[in-house]
């Protein structure tokens, strides 16, 4: 069995460098990853959208390295932004700690998060390699 996803970009459809319009999962284990908030390792909430998107990419990134995995096998993201902070900032912030990973992307404004202060809230779907 295979471990490598596909990406789907029909012709159609615009081919976007940041992210797959959809992506083929092999069958096999599956990480899904809760959402992950712009919090250090003591749980602090770092300041502004750029810190906390940085910070809750890494916090992806760590829980799919437990998992034995890592961005190249998630076929998967969803970004909740609160209303009103400035979307471009907290891509570049995002793309600085993922890299040219693409992936189906899913990005949702909200009013707000269940913490206080917090901006963006990301989750992962994975594959874990066999």
């Amino acid at each position: 069995m295979t471990t490598k996803t596909t990406h789907l970009d029909p012709e159609e459809l615009h081919r976007s460098p940041a992210f797959a319009q959809g992506v083929i999962a092999p069958a096999g284990r599956t990480l899904y990853v809760g959402g992950q908030l712009g919090t250090d390792g003591a749980g602090r909430l770092l300041d502004g959208i750029e810190a906390q998107t940085a910070q809750a990419m890494r916090n992806v990134l760590t829980v799919l390295a437990a998992a034995g995995t890592g961005p190249d096998h998630v076929v998967k993201l969803t970004i909740y932004l609160v209303d009103g902070v400035d979307a471009q900032l907290g891509y570049a912030a995002s793309r600085s700690v993922w890299g040219d990973h693409r992936t189906a992307v899913t990005v949702v404004s909200t009013a707000g998060h269940a913490r206080p202060g917090a901006l963006v809230e990301i989750d992962a779907v994975a594959v874990i390699p066999e």
